[in-house]
């Protein structure tokens, strides 16, 4: 798998920084519809569509390995805050 996975949601840009997940799973217990472990442990995209804005930024900020960032439509940075 390449070293980021990214997705558009709504109004957002969602990137996985796949080289910087541990598997921590914190972005799983904000957001289980959003992120799923792969089998090699690290976080993948799992339906982040389904999960209202709020609940996925709180998810990605959660990161202690700041691995998710988020941006909005004009390009500002949101996750890690």
């Amino acid at each position: 798998m390449p070293g980021h996975e990214e997705r558009r949601v709504g109004d957002l840009r969602i990137r996985i920084d796949r080289d910087l997940c541990v598997g921590f799973a914190d972005c799983i217990k904000g957001a289980d519809r959003a992120f799923v472990l792969d089998e090699a442990g690290v976080v993948t995209f799992l339906e982040p569509d389904t999960v209202d804005r709020a609940s996925l930024l709180e998810a990605c900020d959660a990161c202690p390995v700041d691995a998710l960032t988020v941006w909005d439509a004009t390009g500002a940075q949101l996750a890690p805050s």
